[in-house]
Formats: structure tokens, sequence, C-alpha cells
């Protein structure tokens, strides 16, 4: 097929545009345009038609080696573990005069916290999954004349917006520690005299018979962080929905060890021993982001989506004339107001801020019955239900477009039926039919939740590990969408346009029903918008129509 020979820079100008809504501009004329160098394609005089050559090497059409690697992670597992506590220490006071003085060892520092906070340019968890483990650092040991340990450092995690968070298991040998307390108090087990290896400091310069005869007191019960009560209540399931301005505690450092001042009695003046510090807790927890970008391009394989990207961001993903050039989702992020002078679009957020940019997901192609986990399958889908506005692209030149986007909307119709099957046998599975003690009354049973009998004092706590559901978000219909049509530069493609034209606005009168078969569909007004993205052409308009969609 042979390209228009006319000028295109606004494509099928005959056909009438899509109406966008009333904007707050910035100026008395939009004049959009994206941060980045476009290849020009004017002619220099009428009917001069050879500067309308696509160029061998653009930014726009790079040669195949041409590309970034995108990095890319919207789903891990971290172990996060709070700093242990120092040791306390065994000193005496020595001064001139003073033979022997009393003790005077400080408290050990307690344990470095882990804290989290949820904050915008992040797009990505690669660099949480890349590293894996985190640990805070451990408090220092106490030093003589009463000098308490430095506490450990802490560690931040800075998550993307939109991450949820979710607890799988968890160690909390502070809380391990005090059922062995309770358990001995009940038992009478608590005896005089016992020393334990992981209890206890010794005073480095003693010898073994020092201890011979030595009664040591108690075991101290385990001392929690006063920091505690601002953890999240266990288990963890967070949902990071909008930017935080101060980090969130996630995990407590464990308390310090005491000095042996503090074991000093009438019998035992000078104890030559102190208490060790906790150790930290380790949690093992599941990010997963429920929104992976503003705007997702959904279409089949070799559509234009990534050359789209690359025309609307300064994304260099990869482009080629062949299918499954994008292997995982890339994400570019176009600049509204790159703060040099007036911005580009002076459209406030919902909330009342400034919107300065939006994200934009190049999904990999589906193909028939990508529902059934055929291609790319189920893990790209997954992506698809997680943007916030859907934009279909469709290529021109390839055969009846209605067809095409018919078939996008009946993949995405199937998916969403089987995750509503699946939810709904998970929310089966999770019902419990559970008779307490012949107690006639049978009790639902939430997952992973601690039951009390409420005719006895046992409790049936949670398991230390769990499977979790699947991530529940909005159901793919109810999104709002639009079409790009690409290749709209190919001879040809303009009944093709007109006729995917008529069709979206029977859809938006409400003559047709949705496309996907849901009851439930989006009702709003679908636009089209032909582009000639490998030119640079038509795409200056999707901005401002998508901008509307996420503040509506």
């Amino acid at each position: 097929m042979t390209r228009s020979s006319q000028s295109l820079r606004y494509l099928y100008s005959q056909l009438q545009a899509p109406k966008l809504p009333p904007l707050n501009l910035a100026g008395s004329k939009l004049n959009f345009r994206c941060t980045r160098n476009y290849v020009s394609v004017e002619s220099t005089k009428e009917g001069d038609t050879s500067d309308l050559q696509v160029p061998q090497s653009s930014r726009l059409n790079p040669p195949p080696e041409d590309y970034a690697r995108t990095i890319f992670t919207d789903k891990c597992r971290l172990t996060i573990a709070s700093g242990s506590g120092g040791h306390g220490c065994v000193s005496f006071l020595r001064e001139k005069f003073i033979a022997a003085g009393p003790a005077n060892g400080g408290d050990g520092g307690s344990g470095g916290n882990i804290y989290l906070q949820a904050v915008r340019g992040e797009t990505s968890l690669h660099k949480l999954a890349r590293r894996g483990v985190f640990r805070a650092s451990r408090g220092k040991n106490g030093q003589g004349k009463g000098k308490g340990g430095q506490r450990g450092e802490d560690v931040l995690l800075q998550l993307p917006v939109g991450t949820v968070i979710r607890e799988i298991s968890r160690e909390d040998p502070a809380m391990e520690e005090e059922e062995n307390a309770d358990a001995a108090e009940q038992a009478d087990n608590n005896i005089q005299g016992q020393w334990r290896r992981d209890k206890w400091v010794l005073y480095p310069s003693s010898i073994p018979s020092d201890y011979a005869n030595t009664e040591f007191p108690p075991i101290p019960r385990p001392r929690r962080s006063n920091l505690l009560q601002a953890q999240p209540v266990t288990p963890i399931d967070l949902d990071l929905s909008k930017p935080m301005e101060k980090p969130m505690l996630l995990a407590a450092g464990a308390a310090g060890g005491l000095g042996n001042p503090h074991f000093a009695t009438k019998t035992i003046p000078r104890p030559k021993f102190a208490s060790k510090g906790g150790r930290g807790v380790t949690i093992t927890l599941e990010l997963e982001l429920k929104l992976l970008a503003d705007v997702g391009f959904v279409g089949l394989p070799n559509a234009g989506k990534s050359t789209l990207l690359r025309a609307l961001s300064n994304s260099r993903t990869r482009i080629g004339d062949w299918a499954f050039t994008t292997l995982q989702p890339s994400i570019g992020t176009v600049v509204l107001d790159n703060h040099k002078g007036r911005p580009l679009l002076d459209v406030g957020r919902a909330n009342g801020g400034a919107r300065t940019q939006f994200s934009v997901a190049d999904i990999p192609g589906l193909i028939p019955d990508a529902h059934l986990d055929r291609g790319l399958g189920l893990g790209f889908l997954r992506h698809v239900e997680r943007a916030q506005v859907l934009a279909l692209v469709i290529d021109l030149s390839t055969g009846d477009a209605i067809h095409a986007l018919q078939n996008l909307w009946r993949e995405l119709g199937a998916f969403e039926r089987l995750r509503d099957r699946e939810i709904n046998e998970q929310t089966e599975s999770r019902i419990v039919d559970w008779r307490a003690f012949g107690n006639p009354a049978s009790r639902v049973i939430p997952d992973n939740k601690a039951i009390s009998t409420g005719t006895s004092d046992l409790i049936e706590s949670a398991s230390a590990s769990r499977t979790l559901p699947a991530l529940q978000s909005r159901p793919i219909s109810t999104k709002p969408w639009f079409v790009v049509a690409t290749k709209a530069d190919i001879a040809g493609t303009q009944t093709n346009f007109g006729q995917l034209k008529g069709y979206l606005e029977a859809l938006s009168s409400g003559t047709l029903e949705h496309p996907s078969g849901q009851k439930n569909g989006w009702k709003g007004r679908v636009a089209t918008f032909p582009v000639s993205a490998i030119r640079g052409e038509g795409v200056d308009r999707i901005p401002e129509w998508i901008v509307n969609l996420l503040d509506s």
C-alpha cells in the first residue's frame, strides 16, 4: 500500500473531528506540542510531495537496534526485617578512692525501623524487586558511665502511587517470647538461677567460677518498642492510592537490652551480667501495582502502539515491523507542564492540584483467545484492567476496523467474565461452616483472622503464611475508552475510518450495546482520532482528550 500524496497535518479534515469538552486553557489558542522533536513532513509548496517521504532513520522510525530496554515489574515479593536491639553493657564506676564502684552500664540502642512512602514519579517496582530483602541496621550496644547505645539506621521504601501491599507471613520473636513467658508463669516454671546464652551478657574479665553460685534473676519479659502502636494492623493490607507527605511506619525496630544497673539487688549489688537486645520482626510482603498507568494502549500485534507511545512521550521503546515487538509493558510520561512559561494544558486535578503529566502504558498485543492464556496470555490482560483509561489502537490498513475493534472487546469481555468467576470461587472457598464445641449456631470465619470461640479462652489464630487472592480492580467494561486509528496516512484507509467513526457514534448514542457484551459498560461518548504516528501527525489532540477523561 502507498502513502497518501496529500499533506496530512490534519488527517481526514473532511470528516467531522471529535468535539472536545470546554477546558480552561492557558492561552487563547491551544498549541499543544509533545516534549519531543518531530520529523518535518510539510511540503514547501503546493503539489510538492517530495518532503512527505518518511526518512529511513528517525526517532519515530528508528532502526531495530535503536531502543532503550524497559525494566518493568508490577508484582513482586519483599522480605523486610527491622533492626535488632543492641545489648546492655556490664560496667562499674571507676574513680579515685572508690575500689568497687556501683554498676553504671548503659542500655542498648533500639533497632532501625522500616518505613514506606508512596511518591509520584515512580512507575515500577523493579528497584525493590531486584534487591528483594531490606534489613534495618542493628542498634549499638550500651557503654559505660550510663551511656545508652545509638539506635539503628532506618530504611525507607519509596513505592509508586497505586501500590497494594499485602502480608504473606510474619516472624515476630517478641510475640513468641511473650507467649512462652505466659506459659511459664502459668506452669510456675520461672525458676531462679538459670542462665541462657541468648538472653544474658556476662562481664568480659570474669571467669566461669564467678558464676558458679550466682543466682540469676528471672528472665525479663520481652520489651516492645514505643512505636509499635504506629504500625498498621496485622495482617498488613494497605492500598497506597494517594501520594504520602510523610512516611508510614511498617515495622518497628526491637528494643535494646538492659544494662547491669537494672539487675542490682541487696544480695547482688554489683551484677556482672546484662540482658541482650531483642530480635527484629521479619515480614514477607507481596507488592502489586493496582494502577499500572493513567492510560493503557490496547490493540492487536503490530498495530502501531509503540510508535504512538514514542510520538506522545520521550519513551525510547522498541519499534519494528513485526508482531510482538513489545514483550512487556513500556511506560511513557506525557508532560503537560515543563515549568518553562505557561503550561501546555492548564487543567486541574479532581482533588484541586495541578496536573503536570500523565503516564501511558504500551501493553503487548492481544491475539484471539488471549483470555484462554494463548499468546502472551492472561499476564498481560491483567495489565489492561489496571489502566484508568483505555485507548484501543486500531490499524486502518489491515482489514475491517470495526471487526478488529469488536475482536479486542470480545477478548476483554471474556477475560472480565473469567475474573468474575474466579472471584466468586474464592469467596465461596472462604466460607466455612464451623461449630464451636457443639454450639448449634454456625459461624462464618473470615480468611486468616483470629477467631474467639466465645465459650472459652481458646483463640484460633491465623496461620503464619497464607495464600493471597487475586487483586480486585474496576471492571474493564466500566472504564472510559476511546479509539486511536493508526496508519491513517496510507492510501485507501479513509473509507475504513468513516465506517469506524459511524460505528462509534452509534455506540455513543446508545443504539448499539457495549461491544464487550457487559450490561454495565461505560456510557460516555467514544471519540476516535486518525493519526500517523510514524509522522507525528494527529497525535497533538490526544492528550487533551485524555486529560478530560482522567479528570471527569
